[in-house]
């Protein structure tokens, strides 16, 4: 069985290997990666095999920048790139078990012109920080070994890159040193306490919460904005702040929340599937974190969903956290900083890189290629390889090559134009997305129907 601090390493290392080019600068800005891991299971074990997809990226624009053409990346938050690449996988997956050039991931389904996830093979989730939103609001605690994650100081962390601290904690550490891409710190064992101890202790610890930039939804409840730990509500949908104007993307924790009900392969992709495709588990980096919080945001919120369709169901993931921090975080970052280097800031470009075989790499910034020239915008060249429009043309090109014959039934004898004409007829996915906004998010922002009706 694998570890967390095995995904995060296998993270870490395929970032390092990637070119220079939309990576932050050392010492001066700082970035979030998140990737999607494949494995493979068997009746004794599960084995991690490779990164299929990985993202970096911290921005989204606000609802003006949006495109009615969908040639625009609305959000750039790590967790949405690596996810959006992770599409481009399972469609090049698809498109080669159509062609019957033996896919890694896809079998023949049950159902004419349905396809399901093959027997044994399994995805998984990395984050190297805690998701924006619900999940991000955890309890500050005075005691720092009582920290979900404490924050790391400047005395446990050595030029060579061993730590101390856990030498002294666990003496087999003692030969490991830092890699690219990883800072290794030690977990912090408590002694036992009884539930009242633990109860008055927490009760004289806690101070403060961690803060999200997550907006609530419009329409619904606010935050209190008390101080300490009156400030925020919890369990709330939240939109994701925008350079200077709000933006109608929802936080990454309830997206995540979201793909535990219906599946993260989309609504495009569902047309050829016989079921949702699920992850099995999130794994999250060295960062403040708590697993209460996690559990309440990405989980609790959609446990109760019920009357979903075949092949849709309430897919909780496990939660887990790494030791092992991004060597790019804001905290190594700053810890790094050079006087005279400039203020520390957030990197502007978004890196997208994932398993297919033609043009893998994306790099975008401002939603667009990155060093695309004011000339070329609203031409292909300034699109990202995985926005809106070019998705939808990989799924038609996945269509093109798909025997009339063994189309889905639900693409079948109708006339079909726009992104938004393929969304709707996916009924399953509809109908299990109807299901949850009605029993758990009402206040979902939909995309504007006009914003979807590119060809």
């Amino acid at each position: 069985m694998w570890t967390a601090d095995e995904i995060s390493k296998l993270c870490y290392q395929r970032f390092s290997e990637l070119p220079k080019r939309g990576k932050p600068e050392p010492g001066r800005e700082w970035t979030l990666l998140a990737a999607v891991v494949k494995c493979s299971v068997s009746p004794n074990q599960e084995k991690v095999e490779e990164v299929v997809s990985l993202g970096t990226g911290t921005k989204c624009i606000g609802r003006s920048a949006m495109s009615s053409k969908g040639d625009v990346l609305n959000d750039s938050h790590a967790e949405v790139i690596a996810r959006r690449g992770c599409i481009r996988y399972l469609t090049e997956q698809l498109r080669m078990a159509v062609c019957g050039q033996g896919s890694t991931v896809f079998c023949q389904g049950e159902e004419m012109g349905k396809w399901k996830v093959q027997s044994g093979v399994s995805f998984l989730f990395f984050t190297s920080h805690t998701p924006c939103g619900d999940a991000s609001i955890i309890p500050m605690m005075i005691d720092r070994q009582s920290q979900p994650c404490p924050p790391i100081r400047s005395d446990e962390i050595i030029p060579n890159g061993t730590n101390e601290k856990a030498e002294r904690l666990n003496p087999k550490r003692r030969a490991e040193t830092q890699t690219d891409g990883i800072n290794k710190h030690p977990r912090l064992e408590e002694p036992e306490k009884s539930q009242y101890e633990d109860n008055v202790l927490t009760q004289q610890s806690l101070q403060d919460i961690h803060r999200t930039g997550a907006k609530c939804v419009p329409g619904g409840p606010e935050d209190p904005l008390q101080p300490g730990l009156g400030y925020h509500s919890t369990g709330l949908l939240r939109v994701k702040p925008g350079r200077g104007e709000p933006t109608l993307s929802l936080s990454c924790s309830d997206k995540l929340a979201r793909w535990a009900v219906l599946g993260f392969q989309g609504a495009l992709l569902s047309h050829y599937l016989q079921g949702a495709v699920y992850f099995s588990a999130i794994v999250v980096g060295r960062c403040p974190y708590s697993h209460q919080a996690m559990q309440r945001a990405l989980i609790t919120r959609c446990s109760e969903v019920t009357a979903l369709p075949a092949g849709y169901t309430v897919q909780p993931p496990e939660l887990l956290q790494s030791s092992l921090e991004f060597a790019h975080s804001q905290a190594q970052t700053e810890h790094n900083h050079q006087p005279g280097k400039g203020r520390v800031s957030p990197c502007g470009a978004a890196i997208s890189w994932c398993a297919v075989s033609d043009q893998p790499l994306d790099v975008t910034a401002n939603g667009y290629k990155h060093g695309v020239t004011k000339k070329a915008l609203g031409t292909s060249k300034a699109r990202s390889l995985i926005c809106k429009v070019e998705l939808f043309h990989s799924f038609l090109s996945l269509l093109a090559v798909t025997d009339k014959s063994h189309l889905p039934e639900s693409l079948r004898g109708k006339e079909l134009q726009t992104y938004w004409d393929y969304k709707q007829v996916a009924q399953s996915y509809q109908q299990a997305s109807l299901q949850l906004r009605s029993q758990a998010f009402p206040l979902w922002l939909r995309s504007d129907r006009d914003l979807l009706q590119f060809h």
